[in-house]
């Protein structure tokens, strides 16, 4: 399994990329967002996931493990293939997927090429429970442990790739929320709450 590619940006294309690695050119997929902010030249290293076929190898790059992760989960839901899932990927950020699918935002997802009514609901129905545990920035909030739930879970947001500003407002009215349920939440439950109002906002 090829986790990560570290070298040289040789060729790029909008959804492609030549990644030389010890001599070797390796080609690897991405989505046109990820592709438009190399430079040709560039020392680089990105996370990947290996498609294995019988008549092919394909490499999918990402620019974080969160991209990746997700790219892989979206894959388990039965009738998505990776490129439904770099489809996802090319037209909405990990946060606004995971709080999509948190928040049963089928007329989000929906318009995710490739994908379709039955898809998004399918993806609703196979990942939400999955993925109210997921929680990319976990290792940085568990490093965090003194800071306060609100400091742990807007630095969760940010590292989601929300705006400060964002992060604020689903903060306050994260609080309201929460105001009269008595002892704190746990920061995994904080944050899915988070992302949930994030997804109404939608």
């Amino acid at each position: 399994m090829i986790a990560t590619l570290s070298g040289h940006v040789k060729m790029v294309t909008a959804n492609s990329a030549v990644i030389e690695v010890g001599g070797v050119g390796l080609l690897v997929n991405l989505t046109p967002q990820f592709a438009a902010t190399l430079d040709i030249g560039a020392q680089i290293t990105i996370h990947t996931s290996l498609l294995v076929r019988e008549d092919s190898l394909t490499l999918f790059g990402f620019e974080n493990s969160e991209a990746k992760a997700l790219f892989e989960m979206l894959q388990t839901v039965t009738g998505i293939g990776p490129k439904v899932a770099q489809s996802a990927l090319s037209t909405y950020e990990v946060p606004e997927i995971v709080s999509a699918i948190l928040s049963e935002n089928l007329g989000l997802l929906e318009r995710i090429s490739g994908l379709g009514k039955k898809g998004a609901a399918r993806l609703v129905l196979e990942l939400k429970e999955k993925l109210s545990n997921f929680t990319p920035s976990a290792e940085k909030i568990g490093s965090s442990r003194g800071a306060s739930w609100r400091e742990q879970v807007e630095g969760a947001l940010l590292n989601l790739g929300y705006t400060q500003r964002d992060a604020i407002s689903t903060l306050d009215q994260l609080s309201a929320e929460i105001a009269d349920e008595g002892p704190t939440p746990e920061i995994s439950v904080l944050l899915r709450k988070a992302l949930q109002i994030r997804g109404r906002s939608l």
